[in-house]
C-alpha cells in the first residue's frame, strides 16, 4: 500500500477539458495571427509552443493547453483551408464572401469547421460548444449566435450526410 494521494477523477477530467479548451483558444489566436501577419504557419506554431501556447481572454498564459490538439488544429486548418472555406461560404447569405466576416470570426469558424469535418472521434455538440464559448470570449451576443448557427449548418452538411 502506498501513501500517495488518490487522484481526484473529477479534477483530472476538468484539467483535461481546460487543456483541450485552451488548445482550441490558442489555435484560434494562431490562425488569426497567421492571416493577419502572413507569417508561415509552422513558425507561428513553434512560437506558440515555445511560449506556453498562447494567452487566455484576459491575457494570462495558457500553460495547460494541449499542444497536440493545438498543433493538429492549426496544421489541419492550413492543409484543408480551401475545403473549410467552401463549407463556410456555402452557408453564408447569398452574395456574402468569407472576406466580409470579421477576422476573429473567420479564425473561430475555420477551426470549428475543421474539427467538424475531420474529428469524427468527437461529438459535434462538444465541438460546437467549444467554439461558441470561444466566440463569447471575443464578442457579445450577435456574433456568437451567428457562429453557432453557421457551425450548426455546416455540421448538417458534413456530419449528417445520408449513407
Amino acid at each position: 500500500m502506498t501513501n500517495e494521494p488518490a487522484i481526484d477523477k473529477d479534477a483530472a477530467r476538468k484539467l483535461r477539458k481546460l487543456s483541450r479548451s485552451g488548445a482550441r483558444l490558442a489555435a484560434v489566436q494562431a490562425l488569426y495571427q497567421i492571416e493577419q501577419t502572413g507569417r508561415a504557419g509552422r513558425a507561428v506554431i513553434e512560437d506558440y509552443c515555445e511560449d506556453g501556447i498562447g494567452l487566455d481572454d484576459e491575457g494570462r498564459p495558457i500553460e495547460a493547453a494541449d499542444p497536440e490538439i493545438f498543433r493538429n488544429t492549426v496544421e489541419g486548418v492550413i492543409e484543408s483551408l480551401d475545403d473549410i472555406n467552401l463549407a463556410i461560404v456555402k452557408r453564408l447569405a447569398d452574395g456574402w464572401k468569407i472576406e466580409r466576416l470579421d477576422a476573429t470570426s473567420r479564425a473561430i469558424l475555420r477551426a470549428g469547421v475543421y474539427e467538424l469535418m475531420k474529428r469524427d472521434d468527437l461529438p459535434a455538440q462538444i465541438i460546437l460548444d467549444e467554439y461558441v464559448s470561444i466566440a463569447h470570449a471575443f464578442f457579445d451576443d450577435a456574433e456568437p449566435r451567428f457562429i453557432n448557427a453557421l457551425l450548426e449548418n455546416v455540421r448538417e452538411d458534413v456530419r449528417d450526410k445520408p449513407a
